[in-house]
């Protein structure tokens, strides 16, 4: 049985090609492709790369100017967060709720819609493994060129799983029997037609906005489609600490406000959500309020 795609650049010592993390004395990272004859360069001296290669992971090495530094590979994390952008990365700790309550399951078939810069995807592929499919549809090339990029970097090349689409998912979805669709775009009510077609009965539709309006408008368009149960929404932030002896006390800054993400089931065909009982506060729907496309209109 053959290795899953970029597993054997995970482990074992280094080697021409591999992506290696050093961290300084003050905490600071810096990450470069090992290549033979070249020399890593820094403000503290330098070294050349072929001191690491075959070395394993966990090594020090020290510059001319006598600084030592800690060798590791990348965690995927510590990847999506230097690897060149496009469009703005879905944060790891978004990333990470993504996977949990999307449920990504090895061998799922996954559509995506709004490629970024490959953050998501490279999590996405990871989950699903060789046997999964991942769909992923990205209206700019120019994004989808440096996503292509940054996923193909850090498996070591095409990922089998993967199939990237240039274009608007709501008008080149051709995908059927679909167990779940992660929506990172501005508008994704304007998808929830063609999504709600490719769903299997019990797939999970998964959106990630940056506002409220946007979340509010994307809850209001999946209610009014009848065809999922009752969405769910939340946000997360991370926040680290500084254990120094008995001074534990909480860092100065955190990750807070990243997006908004929010998931929702796909009902059997045919079949009406229950009636959801709640209790909104007065004057959250005016008396004039006739739904979130009464406009007609479509907010970017």
């Amino acid at each position: 049985m053959s290795e899953p795609t970029g597993a054997a650049r995970r482990r074992g010592p280094f080697k021409v090609g591999d992506q290696v993390q050093l961290t300084d004395p003050k905490g600071r990272h810096y990450t470069f492709t090992l290549e033979a004859g070249k020399n890593f360069h820094t403000h503290k001296g330098s070294f050349p790369h072929d001191e690491l290669i075959g070395a394993p992971e966990g090594s020090v090495v020290r510059t001319t100017g006598n600084v030592a530094y800690l060798a590791l590979r990348p965690l995927l994390p510590d990847y999506v967060l230097s690897m060149p952008r496009g469009a703005a990365v879905v944060y790891p700790k978004d990333a990470g709720q993504i996977l949990a309550f999307a449920d990504i399951f090895p061998g799922a078939r996954v559509v995506e819609a709004g490629v970024g810069s490959g953050s998501l995807s490279s999590f996405l592929l990871r989950a699903i493994g060789d046997q999964g499919m991942l769909h992923s549809y990205e209206r700019r090339e120019d994004f989808a060129e440096i996503a292509q990029q940054n996923v193909e970097r850090y498996f070591g090349g095409p990922h089998p799983a993967w199939q990237l689409t240039v274009g608007d998912l709501q008008d080149n979805l051709s995908d059927t029997e679909v167990d779940r669709v992660i929506l990172d775009m501005l508008a994704p009510w304007e998808c929830l037609e063609a999504v709600s077609k490719a769903l299997v009965p019990g797939g999970i539709l998964c959106c990630y906005v940056a506002t409220t309006t946007q979340l509010a408008r994307t809850v209001e368009s999946i209610r009014e489609i009848g065809s999922f149960n009752e969405p769910t929404a939340w946000e997360s932030m991370i926040r680290n600490w500084h254990i120094e002896g008995l001074a534990v006390r909480p860092d100065h800054r955190m990750i807070g406000h990243t997006g908004f993400l929010l998931t929702a089931r796909r009902l059997a065909d045919g079949v009406e959500p229950p009636m959801r009982r709640r209790r909104p506060a007065k004057g959250a729907y005016g008396e004039d309020y006739a739904g979130p496309n009464a406009d007609g209109g479509t907010a970017r």
